[in-house]
């Protein structure tokens, strides 16, 4: 019943920009935490930031600078605004449902099926 659903992806230049949005339902979205995955082909799915439910944000290194979470409680939805797009950031992003703990390590739950960036040198 827990349904998260990914929309924004698409094929950018380098150095371009892109919003994903993620549109949650069947959850307490208020009292949930929130983030963002990738993965690229042949890799791993890596976390790429996360954000509680009073909009304290964590992003991982590689992605610092140029990546932004943020959520709209009132629209259940969670952005990630990407600017200056590289071709490594080229990947499908999952949205996640979750929890963070009192370390700040975010386990992720819930997942979306995923939105695909690609990024053109």
């Amino acid at each position: 019943q827990v349904q998260l659903v990914e929309s924004g992806g698409g094929l950018v230049q380098a150095g371009g920009s892109l919003r994903l949005s993620c549109v949650a339902s069947g959850i307490a979205f208020k009292s949930t935490a929130m983030a963002w995955y990738r993965q690229a082909p042949g890799k791993q799915r890596e976390f790429v930031a996360h954000i509680s439910n009073d909009g304290r944000t964590n992003s991982a290194d590689s992605v610092k600078g140029r990546f932004t979470i943020s959520r709209d409680n009132a629209k259940n939805t969670v952005y990630l605004q990407i600017n200056s797009l590289k071709p490594e950031d080229t990947a499908v992003y999952y949205c996640n449902a979750g929890t963070i703990l009192k370390s700040g390590l975010y386990i992720p739950v819930n997942w979306g099926q995923g939105t695909q960036v690609t990024v053109s040198s």
